[in-house]
């Protein structure tokens, strides 16, 4: 009777299992890798909402103050460069875009009249994998956005006449997009530029 030889299939069996073991190691490691490349997303992502949200509320308040003086050009290019009485604080609307994609605000700061970086961290962590030390760790990110005058404008020269009647006129608002807003004292306030007529809020490169 013939015999059967099993010796090559034992030893392929070891290094099969070895194989699969390598594999399935591979698999986990991918999924962890993947876990903690989406944490980083969201991390980025509420970072990057909080930064506009605190830049546009910035953004509507500028537009709020050049409404209340649009009658003194004078004081135009200062609100434009950022400047205005009366600005208050606007990272608390960061606050709530953070919160809102899951994620705290560690830190918010005004860069200057016309920017805000905003650095967050996720609520949730990682999660378990086989990486030691991922079901704690939580996702950082930090996202700038800045704002910037859509307009320009020129002033009248200053009439030399001491004698000349004063003329009620108010300077062309020349803005991007080749849209120009011809303004005079009368101009209803519904017709007035809005704020993003008159800035752009947009990420930093």
């Amino acid at each position: 009777m013939p015999r059967r030889h099993f010796g090559d299939a034992g030893q392929a069996f070891p290094i099969y299992i070895t194989v699969v073991g390598g594999l399935l190691f591979l698999a986990l490691a991918y999924f962890a890798v993947g876990q903690a490349a989406a944490n980083r997303n969201g991390a980025q992502t509420a970072a990057d909402a909080a930064a506009l949200a605190a830049a546009q509320d910035r953004r509507d308040q500028l537009s709020g103050a050049w409404r209340q003086n649009f009658l003194d050009p004078e004081k135009w290019q200062d609100i434009f460069d950022g400047m205005a009485e009366g600005l208050t604080p606007s990272c608390w609307r960061a606050e709530q875009l953070a919160a809102s994609n899951d994620a705290i605000v560690l830190s918010c700061n005004a860069d200057g009249l016309l920017s805000y970086t905003v650095e967050v961290q996720t609520n949730r962590t990682v999660g378990d994998s086989i990486v030691p030390g991922t079901e704690t760790k939580r996702s950082r990110a930090t996202a700038t956005a800045v704002i910037e005058s859509r307009c320009g404008f020129e002033l009248p020269a200053a009439d030399e006449d001491p004698d000349a009647e004063e003329k009620e006129e108010l300077p062309m608002l020349t803005c991007k997009g080749g849209v120009d807003w011809e303004l005079d004292p009368k101009t209803s306030e519904d017709l007035l530029p809005k704020p993003e007529d008159l800035f752009d809020v947009h990420l930093a490169d």
